[in-house]
């Protein structure tokens, strides 16, 4: 049988779910946001009453392979957030291996700008040293203008007799 001169698309189909299939649960469509909601409250109504009976079972029983081996994996994300209850106070965190050497690097920073305002360290040695230099440079030069201003005005005061 012909379509005519255009096809239309094959995801273009429409499929439409018999109540019997929506009922079941089966139907590919999905459900409205009340109708959603109305069957998690029957669900919860239902599991409260299971989880009255069973609370004991459910509670030694892990999933998989989880109840045969107790790891401690470092990679397995762990929940970020805790609720002020489960909160230990007393607990101090580990500190991640960035953090610690971050810590260890200011301290030692901090340690060696004590060691260098006191002149301890080497560089502050040579420094001080440097800086003595200067100041005796400096003075050195203040006199030799002190004598050329001298001698200056001594020729003035005679040129002038």
């Amino acid at each position: 049988m012909g379509r005519g001169k255009f096809k239309g698309k094959p995801t273009g189909r429409r499929q439409f779910s018999t109540p019997e299939e929506m009922l079941a649960g089966t139907s590919s469509r999905p459900r409205t946001f009340k109708k959603e909601e109305a069957e998690v409250e029957f669900e919860e109504e239902r599991s409260d009453e299971e989880s009255e009976v069973s609370s004991e079972e459910e509670s030694d029983r892990k999933k998989g392979t989880q109840g045969v081996i107790e790891i401690e994996n470092p990679n397995m994300a762990r929940p970020k957030t805790l609720k002020a209850k489960d909160a230990d106070m007393d607990k101090t965190t580990e500190l991640s291996r960035r953090e610690r050497e971050e810590i260890e690097k200011q301290r030692a920073h901090e340690r060696y700008m004590k060691l260098q305002e006191q002149g301890k360290t080497e560089q502050a040695r040579k420094d001080l040293e440097r800086l003595a230099l200067i100041r005796q440079q400096r003075a050195e030069a203040a006199k030799k203008r002190e004598e050329e201003k001298a001698a200056k005005d001594q020729k003035k005061a005679e040129a002038r007799k």
